[in-house]
């Protein structure tokens, strides 16, 4: 997730060298007390940022699922909107208050908390695998998908669910924050990276490189929104527009290998890893250049040919469950080598803390910045007292919304969850990795078998995201706390802007998603808008139902197969020598193409080939360039959509339909 932002009464403090660890100085000054870190300035600020980051990220859950981290680019627009807020005023001869680090901290804090509410909120996974058009995509005669087992989309049981789930994470770790931040020195890399972003902006070099970050942000961004304009004019009808240009021939297109002009997918790919996006390609050629197409010629032999594609008895059973063994082969490796290291480095604690190391010894500015960590302290007994009034209402009210969750189920998840969040925060803490989704798919699994074959399917996707929402989150708050010791921001500020940036996430990502859902055709595996994970999740708790009775003929041997992939590749990645093992793929990669399709990879892979370009020519400049560019063309592809929505809501269509055949 994102920052968050910390102190105490005003004081002076020892300024950080501009060359410290963190990469950048603190500018002269004091810090400011905990509610002057709060402005009204600051939660407009989050409120315009997260929203449009909300229409962004819905964009890509509900087309491919897959979300790039784009905390970078939020950071860099909270800075520059405020900055450019007081300069204004300023200019027009008003005294504003001093933009701190402290400030950015909390804005930034409190937009990713809005946001994260669309990435992970289950929109194109488990809830949206409640609908009747996953239900119906499931196979209706699909044994354990029960006929009813069913609940459409709807802004206000969506927006009760997630504000009686979301808000538990968030004091659930809060009395062991000193602990995992101060005791155990957890990295958290990703709150580290955060903290280092935000010092760099508030000095002057850093100012003068937010200044061209944002000018490369903008431009891209520009071209990127006109060109989506552009595109939309020929796109008016099935397989229409440059979405659909046959770039390697008619044949590929079929198999959708084409580089679709998705300047989305190219700016992700220029984020995401070179192994992420070529393992994308890898799993995007194994299934529909390989084994799609061989099985297709296996039709009334493996699966019967009078059952339409789309038919989980058909080609589609092959693509879901393959899929679902890739990742959970991966996910469950993961988790278990997570809770192992954690086991291990809390063994390793434990015999050493009565040893003190010379490292151990804090050096002054350590001490200062634990002092101002500690002292807005959130008091135990609040936390304590609101987890347990927030059990109780969502005790109460999950069944009320599901009367397959029965009220026990929900007891156990809560009585479980602070066990649960310390192992996935301390885990994040030390490689990075929230496995969150993976506690969650057990989850789903454990209910769904639990509750029998009449409510298991809607038991387990909604306890799903009950156990998703409570572990991700206090992960998520940790990588926070560590960007607010780090930025000399109060955990008191930090915690209400998660609080304000959640309840607005939680309003908004259901009218996002709304929006996109009467507009578009979400879930139709032969469009855009596939929604894969959708599919994987309401699968998944079919299998959890019925067992393996639920896969087509010879699906199983494969799934035992490239579920045994998955862990080969792990251990290979593991156990090999580092200038080996980073080349082995990733499996959780290589499965989303076999489903989605090969264009996004396709996309991703061009993204990482101008990142590549642009290193061997300019390396600092990329270095400096490329997180700020990358945003900018997903930002304006992104937000696109929402007046493409309008226009479709509004019945206009585009006037041209750009389509290619064979001349033959």
């Amino acid at each position: 997730m994102a920052p968050r932002a910390r102190e105490g009464r005003f004081e002076e403090i020892r300024e950080l060298d501009g060359d410290d660890e963190l990469g950048a100085g603190h500018a002269p000054g004091r810090v400011p007390p905990w509610r002057e870190q709060l402005t009204a300035r600051g939660m407009v600020a989050s409120l315009a940022v997260g929203a449009m980051y909300s229409v962004i990220v819905m964009k890509l859950v509900l087309t491919t699922g897959l979300v790039p981290t784009l905390n970078v680019s939020a950071a860099l627009i909270a800075f520059v909107v405020l900055r450019g807020w007081t300069k204004a005023l300023a200019r027009l001869g008003v005294v504003a208050r001093p933009f701190t680090r402290q400030e950015n901290t909390v804005v930034q804090t409190c937009a990713v908390a809005c946001y994260s509410i669309a990435v992970g909120g289950g929109f194109g996974s488990y809830l949206l695998a409640l609908d009747k058009k996953t239900y119906e995509m499931a196979g209706e005669d699909t044994q354990g998908n029960v006929p009813g087992s069913y609940k459409e989309p709807g802004i206000a049981w969506m927006t009760g669910f997630l504000l009686a789930v979301s808000f538990v994470g968030i004091l659930a770790l809060v009395p062991l924050r000193k602990i995992m931040i101060i005791d155990y020195k957890l990295t958290y890399p990703s709150g580290t990276a955060t903290a280092v972003l935000i010092n760099g902006f508030h000095t002057p070099h850093g100012d003068a490189m937010a200044k061209k970050q944002v000018n490369g942000f903008t431009k891209y961004f520009g071209i990127s929104f006109f060109w989506s304009f552009f595109q939309w004019f020929f796109s008016g009808g099935d397989n229409c527009g440059f979405s659909q240009f046959p770039t390697f021939g008619l044949i590929a297109w079929k198999n959708s290998f084409l580089f679709d002009f998705s300047l989305t997918y190219v700016g992700a790919g220029m984020i995401c890893s070179y192994l992420v996006n070529l393992s994308l390609l890898l799993g995007a050629i194994l299934s529909w250049g390989v084994m799609w197409p061989l099985i297709s010629d296996l039709e009334g032999d493996w699966y019967p040919s009078n059952i339409p594609e789309s038919s989980m008895s058909s080609l589609q059973g092959y693509k879901a469950f393959i899929c679902i063994a890739l990742i959970l082969g991966d996910g469950l490796y993961n988790f278990a080598k997570i809770i192992a290291l954690t086991i291990k480095n809390l063994i390793e604690k434990s015999k050493l803390k009565n040893t003190k190391k010379e490292e151990d010894i804090p050096v002054l500015d350590d001490l200062h910045h634990n002092e101002v960590f500690v002292r807005d302290s959130l008091p135990t007994w609040l936390a304590y007292c609101g987890y347990i009034a927030l059990s109780v209402l969502a005790v109460i009210a999950i069944p009320m919304m599901f009367h397959e969750m029965k009220w026990y189920y929900v007891v156990i998840a809560y009585v479980l969850a602070p066990a649960l969040g310390f192992c996935n925060a301390y885990g994040a803490g030390l490689t990075d990795m929230n496995m969150a989704y993976n506690y969650g798919k057990v989850a789903l699994f454990i209910l769904a078998a639990w509750a029998g074959k009449d409510s298991g399917v809607v038991a387990g996707l909604v306890g799903c995201g009950l156990v998703k929402s409570l572990v991700t989150i206090s992960a998520d708050l940790m990588h926070d706390f560590k960007t607010g010791h780090l930025t000399l921001t109060s955990p008191r500020s930090m915690l209400i802007a998660q609080a304000i940036g959640t309840a607005m996430g939680c309003v908004i990502g259901p009218l996002t998603f709304m929006l996109f859902y009467k507009a578009f055709d979400i879930g139709n595996p032969e469009g855009p808008w596939k929604a894969p994970y959708a599919l994987i999740y309401r699968n998944m708790a079919i299998l959890g139902v019925e067992g393996f009775s639920a896969l087509p003929l010879h699906c199983l041997q494969l799934c035992y197969g490239f579920f045994g992939f998955a862990v080969v590749a792990n251990l290979m990645r593991d156990l090999f020598p580092a200038k080996y093992g980073r080349w082995v793929p990733l499996p959780m990669a290589m499965g989303v193409p076999f489903l989605v399709g090969a264009s996004f990879a396709i996309d991703m892979c061009v993204g990482s080939l101008v990142v590549f370009i642009w290193h061997r020519f300019d390396r600092s400049k990329a270095a400096q360039m490329v997180p700020a560019v990358a945003s900018g063309l997903i930002c304006g592809d992104g937000l696109w959509i929402f007046p493409s929505a309008l226009l479709a809501l509004a019945k206009i269509s585009p006037p041209l339909c750009m389509a290619f055949r064979s001349t033959h």
